[in-house]
Order: C-alpha cells, then sequence, then structure tokens
C-alpha cells in the first residue's frame, strides 16, 4: 500500500492557490488522491498497528476517524488560509481516541516533508506530571524507551516547580512534548513498500509510546 504521486502534486498546487474557489475546482483532484489513499491506507495498517499494540487505534472513518480534516481552524489565526497544505492521520489510544494530547502516532504527508512521530504532544498538566514522575522512578526504562530517538517539540526555559535543577534528566523533565519523529521521503511514500516502512517506523518508535502510555495509567 502507497500513496500516489498525485497526492504530492495536488498538495503543492493548493500550497500555490488556497482558496475555496480553486478547491472546489478540484475537488474531485483531492478525494481520489488524497482523502480516498489516505482512508484506505490507514484501514489496511490496522491489523499490523494491533500487533504492536491494539491500544493504538487506526480508524478509516472519513469524519471522526484517524484522518485530520484539511479545513484549517482559522477563527484565532492571522492566516485565514482555509486549507491545510498537508495530509495527516493520528492514531490514538482507545481509551482518547478523540484527544489529540493523548499517546499516539502521526503520520504527516506534505511535499518535502513525510515523516512518522509518536508521542505525546502537549498533554495536559495531570499528564504532564505524570510522565515527568515517571523518568525520576524509573530512569533506565526511561533511557531505553528513548535510544536512537530524537525528541522534538517545546520544552520550558526553566526547571518545572518541584524538580532539581541540577537534576541528571533535567532537559527531559523540562518538556512540555515528548515527542519524536522519523524522517521518511515522497519517493518512499509512493513506492510500494511504503505500508511495511511504516510499521517498521512505528515499531522503532514503540518503546516511548510504551514508556508514556504506562506513565499515564493507560493500558500498552
Amino acid at each position: 500500500m502507497s500513496f500516489p504521486p498525485q497526492l504530492f502534486k495536488f498538495l503543492k498546487d493548493l500550497r500555490a492557490h488556497n482558496d475555496r474557489a480553486w478547491f472546489q475546482e478540484h475537488r474531485e483532484r483531492y478525494d481520489n488522491f488524497v482523502k480516498l489513499p489516505l482512508l484506505a491506507f490507514i484501514g489496511d495498517v490496522g491489523t499490523d498497528l494491533g500487533k504492536i499494540s491494539k491500544q493504538l487505534v487506526a480508524d478509516p472513518s472519513p469524519t471522526g476517524g484517524s484522518m485530520f480534516r484539511i479545513y484549517r481552524d482559522t477563527r484565532f489565526a492571522k492566516d485565514k488560509s482555509p486549507y491545510k497544505t498537508h495530509a495527516a492521520a493520528q492514531f490514538r489510544h482507545a481509551a482518547s481516541t478523540k484527544d489529540v494530547h493523548a499517546p499516539g502516532r502521526y503520520l504527516h504527508l506534505e511535499p518535502g516533508s513525510v515523516f512518522v512521530a509518536g508521542g505525546m504532544w502537549r498533554p495536559d498538566a495531570p499528564g504532564l506530571a505524570r510522565v515527568r514522575d515517571a523518568i525520576v522512578k524509573r530512569p533506565k526504562v526511561w533511557a531505553t524507551a528513548k535510544k536512537g530517538l530524537t525528541l522534538g517539540g517545546e520544552s520550558l526555559k526553566r526547571p518545572p516547580a518541584g524538580y532539581a535543577a541540577d537534576h541528571p534528566l533535567i532537559e527531559d523533565l523540562k518538556r512540555k512534548d515528548f515527542i519524536a519523529s522519523i524522517e521518511l521521503s515522497e519517493k518512499e511514500a509512493c513506492s510500494p513498500r511504503f505500508r511495511a516502512r511504516f510499521i517498521e517506523a512505528c515499531r522503532e518508535l514503540a518503546p516511548l509510546l510504551k514508556f508514556l502510555t504506562s506513565a499515564v495509567d493507560l493500558p500498552w
């Protein structure tokens, strides 16, 4: 299972013509080359993802499932462009399928930027505290969980309250996001091997996700 090259061509054109009139004129291209292939991919990888963890859901429903909407929320944004210029899906924990801050995997498809990510993006205060406490209590397990990965996202400028500034893991404890990503390419996304490569990336991210899921008292 792979994606057609036309997916990236459509998104590139959308970047240059990000308005409703153009989108409606080219709506069939979006449906055929972006929406339907992404929904098919989500449905196709569900079984393989379940072998890594049965708790992370692949939902191919066209509305309310794993696929993100193409429409931007412009209510509080200076940029009023109505459409996202990337396609994406998030495979969230079964206990929190509507929560983008819960542990999960993420697939991003954009001209010049294809990657698989996993972890927790901007968890709420209780979840963040649980992750930090788990890092302090199980530093060796945490070290193994993030081994070989580069963590991204935002961090506090100062140590969080309740944690010593000289703690050996203070840079991790300062994090507001606990996410890691594996860079891929458009060529890989269009290759017949992309399903296997995606699953391989998900396996690489599994130890991190398992640690975070356990930290917030959810089953793996």
